[in-house]
């Protein structure tokens, strides 16, 4: 499994897609998806807080809607959220109108213009299409796989370490990838601290 996009990979399809945020500071952005859900998320903010980090929350708005409390700690610990769709659909899979309508009803929930497409699946018509109505569509340059029950925990935090100042990791905050993922989160907030990195929400 590739956990890193490769840079020639994201300088290509950088035309409207963030895949990173250059910084000539010692930075990188934590971000998670699927959520926010109470058995998980709140774990994530309070590691969070130990190291003084801030992340962004791609969240489904259909969880907002059943975990509002959830969705507001997020929001009251200072973290930015997400847009991720209202029932976490594939661009590639469903039409045009749909995916659209499920993005707005997600984001009468969330208010935010940042978004990220569920599987980073998305259609050029999609696309273009969000960027008129003024959504930044961030991608990842690394992929934890905190999702895979293929993987060890080990692999997870291993695959969680290849970063470098700008990055964009991806976890999840779901049921699924918590063991793996509050494993390598923790892993990488000890790693990255240490190396007097800064852990940013994006804005």
């Amino acid at each position: 499994m590739l956990c890193k996009i490769p840079f020639f990979v994201r300088r290509y399809f950088n035309r409207g897609f963030e895949f990173d945020i250059p910084s000539k500071d010692k930075v990188i952005f934590l971000t998670f998806d699927d959520g926010p859900v109470p058995e998980v998320t709140p774990k994530v903010l309070e590691l969070l807080e130990r190291f003084d980090a801030k992340a962004t929350f791609f969240c489904v708005g259909d969880n907002i809607r059943k975990h509002p409390d959830c969705f507001r700690l997020v929001v009251d610990k200072g973290h930015s959220v997400g847009n991720h769709t209202m029932h976490h659909l594939k661009g590639s899979a469903v039409g045009f109108d749909k995916y659209l309508s499920d993005i707005e009803d997600c984001n009468r929930l969330c208010g935010s213009k940042l978004f990220r497409p569920p599987y980073g699946k998305i259609t050029r018509k999609q696309f273009k299409e969000l960027k008129q109505r003024g959504f930044r569509i961030i991608l990842w340059s690394v992929v934890s796989f905190d999702y895979s029950k293929k993987i060890s925990r080990k692999t997870c935090l291993n695959n969680s370490l290849k970063l470098q100042s700008g990055d964009i990791l991806l976890f999840h905050d779901s049921i699924k990838a918590q063991s793996n993922m509050l494993c390598a989160l923790e892993g990488v907030l000890k790693h990255y601290s240490a190396k007097g990195f800064r852990f940013l929400a994006i804005r």
